[in-house]
């Protein structure tokens, strides 16, 4: 548990980010009062106020702090700027930044909401997976342009250090859930994939041996992930293939603004909702705020020393989309009243810090 009076830098970011953030940092002073709340810019919005889409003193308030808490970025308005002044380039360098080399997306269909998924009610039942992707490697971080701009590569490269430190994250996750882990490659025709294989073989057999470990392919896991969810409990994967899958499951609760994360490693946790800038409906006041509101649970769970508050805002969320979901859920809740709800859920319940 953190003693002092915690400090969380709040990064609303583009499109709905300022007015789901603004949502959870309601919910987030409602359970824990003395928060010291520093709200700066990122991606766009920071575009706009300093021609940086990751400033230097977002950088450095973010590395100082006990969490992060971010909205999201990007929208058409940057569309057009060169790619390192894009917000999206913000999100990455904050990411390397805190060295949070772990992404945790957790999947969950409530009972008695199993209507909202898009999958038939008795295949979304039950439905609780983890997955954990590596945030800090692969794909996105080794590319470039040559020849005139006429070919372009990324390559995907891993390290074994860096499979066995998000492996190992997933195997703890595993052994607070159900115990299984699903590692997710594709080492029937990628090198990079067999050393992932072999390499989280090894941390299970060396650490973990009270956790079951399958390996399953990228193309065969999106299949089963959709017309057998029931089947996983934590899955690791690397991080374009994450990338994919944790957005393709996001689906399986009904929409992605039930969706939070949290992307731990070596600095200050960041937490954010998965779901976009969605610039349609930037400020109309109708945004789904419960990714962002979950999103500042996990924060309290796993970098303020809270689970207690945690296990309070979740509950509390599940009785708000219980008793009238937003629009995107086939409810009439605005992102204001949402909000209200899970406040009201929480009044009367016991502190628990």
């Amino acid at each position: 548990m953190i003693n002092k009076v915690p400090h969380v830098v709040v990064l609303p970011g583009d499109g709905i980010g300022p007015e789901v953030t603004q949502a959870a940092v309601t919910v987030l002073r409602e359970v824990l009062p003395d928060v010291r709340i520093e709200e700066l810019p990122i991606g766009g919005a920071a575009v706009d106020a300093s021609g940086s889409p990751f400033p230097a003193e977002v950088e450095a308030a973010a590395k100082r702090s006990d969490a992060v808490l971010l909205g999201t970025v990007g929208g058409p308005k940057w569309e057009g700027l060169p790619r390192a002044m894009r917000p999206e380039m913000g999100l990455l360098a904050l990411r390397k930044s805190l060295g949070a080399f772990a992404n945790l997306r957790p999947v969950r269909v409530l009972s008695g909401l199993e209507h909202l998924s898009p999958l038939r009610p008795e295949r979304a039942r039950g439905v609780d997976i983890l997955i954990v992707r590596e945030l800090l490697g692969g794909i996105y971080f080794d590319g470039g342009r040559e020849k005139r701009e006429e070919e372009a590569f990324n390559t995907m490269r891993y390290s074994k250090a860096e499979i066995e430190r998000v492996a190992k994250v997933a195997f703890w996750a595993a052994q607070q859930r159900r115990g299984h882990v699903t590692s997710v490659d594709k080492a029937n025709v990628l090198e990079v994939s067999e050393l992932w294989r072999e390499t989280v073989t090894g941390v299970r057999s060396a650490h973990y041996r009270d956790v079951g470990l399958r390996h399953e392919y990228v193309d065969s896991a999106a299949m089963l992930i959709v017309t057998d969810p029931a089947r996983y409990d934590v899955i690791v994967t690397e991080n374009l293939f994450g990338d994919i899958l944790s957005d393709l499951a996001a689906v399986i609760p009904g929409s992605l603004g039930l969706m939070p994360s949290a992307s731990l490693g070596d600095g200050p946790g960041l937490f954010e909702p998965i779901h976009g800038s969605a610039p349609d409906i930037a400020g109309q006041g109708v945004a789904n705020p419960a990714a962002a509101i979950l999103s500042a649970g996990m924060m309290l769970r796993h970098s303020l020393g809270r689970p207690g508050l945690a296990n309070r805002i979740d509950n509390a969320v599940n009785t708000a989309l219980r008793s009238n979901p937003t629009r995107d859920l086939g409810g009439s809740a605005n992102t204001e009243e949402f909000t209200a709800r899970v406040l009201e859920a929480l009044v009367g319940t016991s502190v628990e810090v």
